[in-house]
């Protein structure tokens, strides 16, 4: 189950069942849960907890240093949960903060050469194809797709069920249930996803909706989402409205439409 030219620290803790290629490196820091398989040349390092079940293709780097000028060497963290597929040369880097981890959920898949930066939380059943990249404490939740050659910018958010065409850029927070294209545009519902999903009609009636009001009204967004609020009560809606009316980055705009900013207090 072990390559005999592994090199795995003494101190490294690794479950039933595990698997390790050859020329793989695991450091002493490091968990791995059971039935995880690690490919050749895979490099597991950093204060680094794997849940099981969990796929490493050849060439991936998990919990290196954080490419960030602030990080001093500190041992910081990455936690990964189950049954998550990493391919060729994905890069997943740990936390610059001892008060924070990088955190992945589970049933993701990440194609190859994905990035990962550090603080990143990545929900569940999401993909991030080839190339696609996360800044620093960028958040993606539950069942987004990131296309391939996507970016997003770090601190940025990417809603539940939303999808980035190929090439995409976000440095705006992209809402639930939304397709993002070029860079901080939007173009409608992932109609597709939500029927997958098993949103009722009834329900994705009312995103849409809830959509053209809050995007194409050519009302100012804050103005929009207060009388929204009002009449749009599916949860759908209010997880929509209540990512809105978080946003720090303001979020992307409809295509075509001028960009919505955060609004002054």
């Amino acid at each position: 189950m072990i390559h005999a030219t592994a090199i795995i620290h003494s101190q490294a803790k690794l479950g039933a069942n595990v698997r390790v290629g050859p020329y793989a490196v695991i450091d002493a820091t490091v968990e791995v849960g059971a039935d995880c398989v690690i490919g050749p040349h895979v490099y597991l390092t950093g204060v680094t907890q794997i849940g099981s079940g969990n796929q490493f293709h050849a060439g991936c780097v998990i919990g290196d240093a954080p490419q960030d000028l602030k990080y001093q060497g500190a041992p910081t963290r990455v936690v990964i949960g189950d049954q998550n597929v990493f391919r060729e040369h994905v890069t997943v880097h740990r936390s610059a903060k001892t008060t924070s981890a990088t955190v992945i959920g589970s049933h993701n898949f990440f194609m190859a050469s994905a990035h990962i930066a550090h603080d990143c939380r990545v929900g569940n059943q999401v993909i991030m194809a080839n190339g696609s990249m996360l800044g620093g404490d960028a958040v993606v939740e539950d069942r987004a797709f990131i296309s391939g050659s996507c970016l997003v910018h770090q601190f940025c958010r990417v809603g539940t069920l939303s999808i980035m065409q190929g090439g995409a850029a976000v440095s705006q927070d992209l809402p639930p249930f939304t397709i993002a294209l070029r860079v901080n545009e939007m173009c409608g519902l992932n109609t597709i996803g939500l029927r997958r999903a098993g949103f009722p009609a009834a329900e994705r009636l009312e995103l849409k909706q809830l959509y053209h009001a809050l995007f194409r009204s050519g009302k100012s967004l804050r103005v929009a989402v207060e009388e929204a609020r009002q009449i749009f009560s599916s949860p759908g809606a209010q997880r929509m409205l209540e990512f809105i009316a978080t946003t720090k980055r303001g979020v992307c705009s409809d295509a075509g439409k001028a960009h919505n900013q955060p609004e002054e207090k």
